[in-house]
């Protein structure tokens, strides 16, 4: 059974079967896009770390404002993008693992968090969101809390997998 956190069109986490004592099925939502096309097996131990860490930046307001004030959010992504110094590096965002390495993510604090990114690889099963530059806006304590129920839920579940058969 999944159990859903968040909405599609803004942000979720929708959290399915267990295959090992560290390995579950983790879908991410953003924009209405699912992110994790390539991989939503997720290694536990250090995929509840990561969500734990960037709900506690988003908590703390530790996350830069708009690096270009009065810009779209889509060429604010092609600008950082396009950045090749360490600059861009202080807007990465959702680095958690192999699940969303499909997709480059950038997110800035404007009155909510806007989270950008973009699918990069050329197998993307969804050829035509190649190099379309997606964008949601979430308000911070929607996704705080979002992430965090989806944590607590992976960390407190058994992480059995069903009995064969």
């Amino acid at each position: 059974m999944t159990r859903r956190f968040g909405d599609r069109a803004t942000f979720a986490v929708e959290v399915g079967e267990v295959r090992s004592p560290q390995l579950r099925v983790v879908d991410l939502w953003a924009a209405g896009k699912r992110l994790t096309t390539d991989d939503n097996w997720a290694f536990l131990p250090f995929f509840i770390r990561a969500m734990r860490s960037s709900a506690a930046q988003v908590r703390r307001r530790d996350v830069e404002p708009c690096p270009f004030p009065g810009r779209a959010p889509e060429e604010v992504f092609r600008l950082l993008h396009a950045d090749d110094t360490e600059f861009r590096e202080r807007f990465w965002f959702m680095q958690w693992g192999e699940t969303v390495d499909n997709a480059s993510t950038y997110a800035y604090l404007d009155d909510d968090l806007v989270i950008a990114f973009v699918f990069w690889r050329e197998d993307h099963p969804f050829p035509e969101d190649l190099g379309t530059v997606f964008v949601t806006r979430i308000p911070l304590e929607e996704f705080v809390a979002t992430v965090e129920e989806a944590a607590n839920l992976l960390d407190a579940q058994p992480t059995r997998p069903p009995p064969p058969g």
